[in-house]
């Protein structure tokens, strides 16, 4: 029986032991485990080596919208550049500085980066050219994706503001 009883007596022991000695400390705040993943996050913004969309120089693209083609007469309609710039005034200032960049990218020297048609589009459309024009896609990244309202605005007041930047 003392055989018995010390057996026992060193098989509890043991269970004591091998169940205590080691404190669990908690830790403060929380964690989380993370786990890597092998998929590349998508970039929002363009490399730091590649040309912002704002300088850019896109003559050759037509943009996506109603303006297929349009030419230019060589000498500037001034009445048409009042209207122009009235409508301007009115409807795009509130985004567009002539000096500074703003919410929008500065007017100011916009025939010498893009093409008539492509900035026509813009005007009249912005919504479908930011949905599938590149440059127009680049501009709400870089602007912190601003997008531009569309004013509503006729092919001939659009037209008109058109000629009011060649003068820019």
């Amino acid at each position: 029986m003392k055989i018995v009883t010390r057996s026992l007596a060193i098989v509890f022991s043991m269970l004591l032991i091998s169940c205590g000695g080691k404190e669990e400390k908690k830790k403060e705040g929380f964690s989380v485990d993370r786990k890597k993943t092998t998929e590349k996050p998508v970039e929002t913004k363009p490399a730091t080596d590649e040309v912002p969309a704002s300088k850019r120089i896109t003559l050759d693209e037509k943009g996506v919208g109603q303006i297929k083609n349009i030419d230019l007469p060589e000498t500037i309609d001034d009445e048409m550049v009042a209207i122009g710039k009235s409508i301007y005034e009115t409807n795009c200032t509130a985004c567009h500085k002539l000096d500074k960049r703003f919410i929008g990218p500065s007017p100011r020297g916009i025939m010498k980066r893009r093409s008539p048609e492509w900035i026509m589009n813009m005007i009249l459309d912005p919504k479908l050219m930011t949905e599938q024009d590149r440059c127009a896609k680049d501009l709400l990244v870089e602007f912190n994706g601003a997008a531009m309202a569309n004013q509503n605005l006729t092919v001939e007041e659009t037209r008109a503001i058109l000629e009011y930047f060649r003068t820019l």
